[in-house]
C-alpha cells in the first residue's frame, strides 16, 4: 500500500471513528443498540470474518454506499481477500444491483488498487 493511500484509509479510519463518536454522544439507547448490533454481527462467528466482510461489501454495493464500500474494502484487505474474491463478490454485487452499481464498482476496483500498492 502506499503511503498516500495508507494515510488515505487510516483518515477515513479516524473520521468516521470521530463521527461515531459524535453520534454516540447524543445518541439514544435504539441508535446505540444498532451501533452494538453492527459492530456484533461482523465478529467471528460460524462464519469467518472474511466471508462476512465480503457479504457487507455486496450490501454496500447494491445500497450504493461509497463510504460503506471503502469501509468493507478496508477490512477486506485486511482479512487477506484475494482479487479473485474480491472480483467473484463484486460480480455478485452487480447481478444483485444491476448496472447502476458499475460506477460503484469501478471506484472500489480503484480503491482495492491502491491499497493494494
Amino acid at each position: 500500500m502506499s503511503k498516500e493511500t495508507e494515510k488515505s484509509a487510516d483518515n477515513f479510519k479516524k473520521d468516521r471513528e470521530k463521527l461515531n463518536k459524535k453520534i454516540l454522544e447524543i445518541a439514544g439507547k435504539n441508535t446505540k443498540r444498532f451501533f452494538s448490533l453492527d459492530n456484533a454481527v461482523y465478529r467471528e462467528g460460524e462464519l469467518p470474518v472474511k466471508t462476512k466482510e465480503l457479504m457487507g461489501l455486496v450490501s454496500s454495493t447494491v445500497l450504493r454506499c461509497d463510504d460503506c464500500i471503502k469501509y468493507h474494502l478496508i477490512q477486506c484487505s485486511e482479512n487477506d481477500v484475494s482479487d479473485q474474491e474480491l472480483e467473484e463478490t463484486l460480480s455478485i454485487a452487480m447481478i444483485v444491483g444491476g448496472s447502476i452499481t458499475i460506477p460503484h464498482i469501478r471506484r472500489a476496483v480503484d480503491f482495492w488498487f491502491d491499497l493494494k500498492e
